[in-house]
Parts: structure tokens; C-alpha cells; sequence
């Protein structure tokens, strides 16, 4: 692994950070990310500060992982983050750049992130998946290799205070296989999801999970928004954005 000054002193923030929360991380399947060569990390998305458990995955295989972030927050502070951890800008408006730069970094033998997601699930089910993270290993030529994370919605999460003292939680991470890049043809998209639910189920076996609790999904007993409910609140919150846009 490269010396990274910004990438090294980010980690250690990380890891102070857990220590100071106390969290209990148990990752299962480590031996699964490789030490060399490109690679899709597909990872489901429940949470805004997932990324810090995806990096740590990455560093305990002596890896700098790189992520894809919205091109807009270039600049300042996070620009300057993005620049010396070699992030990938995605620009919405002008996708097809962003993709193939992700595309690039693969085949120059990088860890590339990405959320078939797109968003957070506000449900902490797995949504629909889209077909980036697939398309860019089929490009690349390089396997996909499913991460769940589970617990991390726990501590920040789309419409939930912040919990960011002492609270112990507990994360379970689970990697899977890697999955070989297949034909265009093939689902390849549905193959992954289908192995990401396998995962996470995995990933919640003897999690403590309350019913009754927001953070838990409405199938096993929580008062976490069903899937379809959800989606209406996305559709709503988008809506809400267009119109600010509109009037801003």
C-alpha cells in the first residue's frame, strides 16, 4: 500500500472516533477483499457514515478504497479531502464522464465503491438496485465484491437524531465472494442483490433487534417505513427539492 498523508490521518480520525464510541465491529469475510487489483465494493446503504466502515474494510487489507461523491462538494475543505483520497466526482448532469473515470480506476488496479442503492434506504431493506456497480465491472473486467453493513443506521441515519457519544453499538460486516464480471446479457444486477440479501441476513443472525424500535424493519417487529412506504417518502422528498430548486 502507498503512503496517502491525507488517506493515513483520516483512518486515524476514524479509529479514534470508534473508540470513542465504543463500537463493536465484527467483520466476517475480510480475507475476501484482495490485497492487489481492481475491484467493484458494492455496499448497501443505510446510513451517512457508512463510509467510514467501508474504509476500515479496505484498510485491513492494506487497501486505500476510493469512493464516488457528488462532484458539487469539490472544493473547500471536502474538495481538498476528495482530491488527496482520490476520489471520483460524480457529476449528474454529465454522468457518462464521471463513469468512465470510475471505469479508469478500476483497471488501474483500485477499489472502487460504489452503492447499487444510490440512496439510503429510510426502510433498512434493500432497495432496488441499480446497474452501475455491474456495468463497471463488465467494462473493467473485474469482479464485484458484495459488503453489507449492518447497525451503522444506528448512529446517523436519513430522519433519526444523531447518536454520536458512547453508545457500544454493535456493527456486523459481512463480505461475500466475489462475483466474476459476466456478458452484458446477463443479470448480473439481480445476482447481486440477490447475494447482498443473503448477506445482510447474515449480517442481522443474533443481532439484538428490539420490536417495537424505528431502527428495526417493519418485517422483523420494528417501526422502521416498509418498503413501499419509503419509497413515497423519497418521491415526496425529491419533490420537495425540485420545487426549492425551482424557486431558489
Amino acid at each position: 500500500m502507498s503512503r496517502e498523508p491525507v488517506y493515513d490521518i483520516l483512518t486515524g480520525l476514524v479509529r479514534t472516533v470508534f473508540a470513542v464510541q465504543g463500537l463493536r465491529v465484527d467483520i466476517a469475510g475480510q480475507d475476501r477483499i484482495p490485497r492487489t487489483g481492481g475491484a467493484v465494493l458494492a455496499v448497501n446503504h443505510t446510513a451517512y457514515l457508512d463510509f467510514m466502515e467501508v474504509g476500515l474494510v479496505g484498510r485491513k487489507s492494506r487497501r486505500n478504497v476510493r469512493f464516488m461523491m457528488k462532484a458539487e462538494l469539490e472544493h473547500g475543505i471536502v474538495g481538498f479531502l476528495m482530491k488527496h483520497c482520490k476520489a471520483i466526482g460524480v457529476d449528474r448532469t454529465a454522468g457518462a464522464a464521471s463513469y468512465r473515470r470510475a471505469v479508469e480506476a478500476l483497471r488501474h488496479g483500485e477499489l472502487v465503491v460504489v452503492y447499487p442503492e444510490a440512496t439510503i434506504s429510510r426502510s433498512f431493506e434493500l432497495k432496488e438496485f441499480k446497474s452501475g456497480a455491474t456495468r463497471m465491472a463488465i467494462d473493467a473486467d473485474v469482479p464485484i465484491i458484495p459488503v453489507v453493513i449492518w447497525g451503522a443506521h444506528r448512529i446517523w441515519t436519513k430522519g433519526f437524531p444523531k447518536r454520536l457519544g458512547r453508545h457500544r453499538f454493535p456493527i456486523n460486516i459481512r463480505i461475500g465472494d466475489p462475483i466474476p464480471p459476466a456478458e452484458p446479457g446477463d443479470d448480473l444486477t439481480a445476482e447481486l442483490r440477490a447475494r447482498m440479501s443473503e448477506l445482510l441476513e447474515e449480517a442481522r443472525a443474533n443481532y439484538p433487534m428490539p420490536a417495537g424500535e424505528p431502527w428495526v424493519p417493519a418485517r422483523l417487529g420494528g417501526t422502521a417505513p416498509t418498503l413501499a412506504e419509503a419509497a413515497v417518502l423519497e418521491r415526496e422528498e425529491m419533490a420537495r427539492r425540485r420545487a426549492q430548486r425551482r424557486t431558489g
